[in-house]
């Protein structure tokens, strides 16, 4: 009997040590299909047009209809042909491009035969959109990538791309001889070698962290594995009494709060009289690989607190998180929230998701089959490359970030100018195997947070217990936190709250510095335990206000908190030895 067990004992361990080695082929074979795909998933794509094709060839009705759309289209389109032929420029286009679409902006695409071209494209572009839409039977998450992928197909194709059709190019070739073409080429080949090489594009160089940019002084005050804690100098000869706390994503380096001195965030709230600390995140590499985000959360702000606390001597903080940073101070909030850990005065998120139902685009790239991929290829590395995470927002952007730059830089062979934002852009940081698949899982995919099964210390945590006052920022064009998601931290709390939605996207919205041309904003309150509104019936109340919303939040911070008093030592408190280096400290600066 003894010899029968170690028999099937030894079996069993057989069994186990070949499970091992099939799962690690399997991993394998994931992660080279990652690499070959740049991480996205080809059962994602087949299965979504194998969908929407079954259904619609399902659907004679919807055949019926498109073909009827055809024919409806063909017909705008002969009279549009007619008309411009005839008249030129002034005829009525069929079809207006959508307000951010810029490419036929220029006055000849109008004119014969351009015009008939131009107006060809978007008719056949919107009849395909009609073609990848209500189709029965098709799930939303399909429907909606199949029109992502025919989108960015045609968008492609566009007669925009094609040097001798595109008015621009064609005025900037004769101008010079066709030197500029050589002069894209050379740009190309340049753009090519620093992609390769690991270095950032050309001109970013003159945005120095400490220099240029990330140059209000200051000192980092605390340093553990995963952070530097940046003090900033106070400029005035009193403070508010409050600190604040500034927590960014780490998906980035923590500069765009501290861009160039005129936009920069973290030196206007200085010159206001706040005490501004910030988060500078360590950019992780293979030996950070089983960092999850309850260590993002108590290496960061939670460690953060603690030595904001020692150093100032205040029982509160205001506490503000960008994106990314702001899920997470969601979390910690809710955390401390549940422990009676009552030494945040005020939340604030910028453009930051904490309910993941209807994330926009980004979903597009987000399910257990993008998901799985992803994290076999960080499994491999021990982490998400910057490239790979810049390559999905380029997509989501194409027309902005892909094609007009194969226009300017490449046909026209123009350099568009590097600004600040552009070059931090350029400036990515890699993302924890452990964390970044956490976050993909239990936020995007399972959406636990909303649903109050995320777990912190063994329990449960619940946004509903966050009884701090909020002041959350959306913009209107944003792509990776969409504002209408933004806004469901009014659903999940009750929290008072104030909500914001200025204009610009996800970054240019939030870097929207007092004195900028053409800002604008909407604000309204709610009081505690106030009645729920939604976004559209919010969006019809909040009156449109000039201006930056960087105004509005001051006042706001300062009514939660108005006390004064001197400024507090830079650094150097019982447990925290600081000051270390000056601003901004050795992690933004680390390749």
């Amino acid at each position: 009997m003894a010899d029968a067990a170690r028999t099937d004992q030894a079996a069993g361990d057989g069994a186990c040590s070949s499970g091992a080695v099939f799962d690690g082929i399997d991993h394998a074979a994931s992660a080279a299909v990652a690499a070959m795909t740049g991480g996205l998933a080809p059962s994602a794509l087949i299965g979504a047009f194998g969908d929407w094709a079954t259904h619609l060839a399902l659907a004679p009705g919807r055949q019926l209809h498109l073909a009827t759309e055809a024919v409806h289209q063909a017909v705008r389109f002969t009279t549009y042909a007619t008309e411009v032929f005839a008249v030129g420029d002034q005829a009525p286009r069929a079809v207006p491009p959508a307000p951010q679409d810029h490419r036929f902006d220029v006055a000849a695409w109008q004119q014969w035969p351009l015009g008939a071209i131009s107006q060809a494209f978007l008719l056949q572009q919107q009849w395909w959109d009609a073609a990848m839409s209500d189709v029965p039977g098709v799930t939303a998450a399909h429907e909606a990538r199949v029109r992502f992928m025919v989108r960015q197909a045609l968008d492609a194709f566009s007669p925009s791309n094609v040097a001798w059709l595109n008015p621009g190019v064609v005025e900037r070739i004769v101008a010079t001889g066709g030197l500029c073409l050589l002069d894209g080429v050379a740009n190309a080949a340049e753009d090519a070698r620093r992609t390769l090489a690991h270095e950032r594009p050309v001109g970013a160089e003159a945005f120095r962290p400490g220099i240029e940019v990330a140059a209000t002084p200051g000192k980092v005050v605390f340093r553990n594995r995963l952070i530097e804690l940046i003090q900033y100098t106070p400029t005035t000869p009193e403070v508010y009494a409050t600190p604040v706390l500034i927590v960014p994503a780490w998906i980035m380096k923590y500069y765009i709060l501290d861009l160039s001195p005129y936009n920069s965030l973290v030196r206007w709230l200085v010159g206001q009289g706040h005490t501004v600390f910030i988060i500078s995140w360590r950019d992780p590499d293979v030996s950070d690989r089983d960092l999850d985000l309850d260590a993002y959360r108590m290496l960061g702000p939670m460690a953060a607190l603690d030595a904001i606390g020692a150093i100032t001597g205040s029982a509160h903080v205001h506490a503000a998180g960008y994106c990314l940073g702001g899920t997470l101070l969601a979390i910690a909030a809710a955390t401390m929230a549940r422990d009676g850990d009552m030494r945040l005065t005020s939340m604030t998120l910028l453009a930051a998701q904490t309910e993941f139902s209807e994330p926009g685009e980004l979903a597009l790239f987000i399910d257990e089959a993008q998901v799985h991929l992803l994290e076999e290829m960080m499994r491999a590395r021990g982490y998400l490359d910057p490239a790979q995470m810049s390559g999905t927002f380029q997509l989501l952007r194409s027309n902005d970030l892909i094609w007009s730059r194969l226009i300017h830089d490449y046909l026209m062979g123009e350099r568009a100018p590097m600004t600040d934002l552009a070059a931090w852009n350029s400036d990515g940081t890699r993302l924890p195997f452990a964390m970044h698949s956490q976050y993909l899982r239990s936020l995007f995919l399972n959406d636990d947070l909303a649903e109050g099964r995320f777990r912190v210390g063994g329990r449960p945590i619940v946004l509903e217990d966050i009884r701090t006052p909020i002041f959350a920022v959306g913009t209107e064009w944003d792509h990776v936190a969409p504002w209408r998601s933004v806004y469901k931290i009014l659903l999940l709390t009750l929290a008072p709250a104030t909500f914001v939605l200025t204009n610009g996207g996800h970054n240019a919205g939030i870097v929207s510095e007092p004195g900028h041309a053409g800002r604008r904003y909407r604000m309204l309150d709610r009081p505690a335990d106030g009645p729920y509104v939604d976004p559209e019936t919010w969006l019809s109340q909040a009156v449109s206000r000039e201006g930056s919303w960087w105004s509005a939040w001051n006042d706001w911070l300062i009514a939660q908190a108005p006390t004064k008093a001197p400024p507090p030592p830079m650094g150097g408190a019982q447990g925290f030895p600081g000051p270390y280096d000056d601003a901004p400290g050795r992690y933004v600066l680390a390749e």
